[in-house]
C-alpha cells in the first residue's frame, strides 16, 4: 500500500510556490513554511504527515517569543471572530465541524467567559484542535486546562497548534 501524498508535491515546489500554498497552514504564521522549506524536502515530505512533522519541529524549536506570536495569531474558540466573521476558511471549518457554530447562547456566554479567563492568566487564546471533539469536550478541556502554568500552557498550545497543522495538511491531501 502506498502512502497518500498532497495534491501538489511539495518536494517539486520552489520556495515561494511552497509558501504561498503552506505558509497559511500555521496560522497567519508563514515563516513557519519558510524555515521548513530553507531545512530542505525531500520526496519524502509529499506525504502530509511527514510534512507536518517537518513543519511542526520548526514550532517546536523557535524560540518562546516566536511561539506566542504563533499562538496570538489563533482566534478565540466560538469567540468574537467567530461572530463577526472574521475566521480563516480552515478556522471556520474546523470550528463548525465541531460544533461550536451551534452553541445555545448559554455555552456561548460559558466560551466568553472562559476565553476571558483564559485570556487574562495566560495572555494568549485557548488553543484546540477540535477535529473530532464537540463543544462539550472542548468546554471541559478548557477548565482543566486553565489549572496549567503559563510555560506547561505554552507548550501545550504549540502541541496543539501542530495537531491542527496536521489535520489541514491530511485534509488537503484528501
Amino acid at each position: 500500500m502506498s502512502t497518500p501524498t498532497l495534491n501538489a508535491r511539495p518536494s517539486m515546489m520552489d520556495k515561494s510556490t511552497f509558501v504561498s500554498t503552506y505558509g497559511d497552514v500555521f496560522e497567519h504564521s508563514p515563516w513557519v513554511a519558510e524555515l521548513a522549506f530553507d531545512r530542505g524536502l525531500t520526496e519524502a515530505h509529499d506525504d502530509p504527515g511527514v510534512l507536518a512533522d517537518h513543519m511542526g519541529q520548526v514550532l517546536e524549536e523557535a524560540d518562546p517569543d516566536r511561539q506566542l506570536q504563533v499562538i496570538c495569531a489563533h482566534p478565540d474558540l466560538a469567540g468574537r471572530a467567530a461572530a463577526a466573521g472574521e475566521l480563516t476558511d480552515d478556522s471556520t471549518r474546523e470550528q463548525a465541524g465541531a460544533g461550536l457554530d451551534q452553541c445555545t447562547p448559554e455555552e456561548l456566554e460559558r466560551f466568553t467567559r472562559l476565553n476571558d479567563t483564559y485570556q487574562e492568566r495566560f495572555r494568549f487564546p485557548f488553543i484546540m484542535a477540535v477535529k473530532g471533539g464537540n463543544r462539550h469536550t472542548i468546554l471541559a478541556a478548557f477548565e482543566t486546562r486553565l489549572n496549567n502554568t503559563p510555560e506547561q500552557e505554552r507548550r501545550e498550545a504549540v502541541i496543539q497548534i501542530i495537531r491542527i497543522a496536521r489535520f489541514r495538511l491530511e485534509d488537503r491531501a484528501s
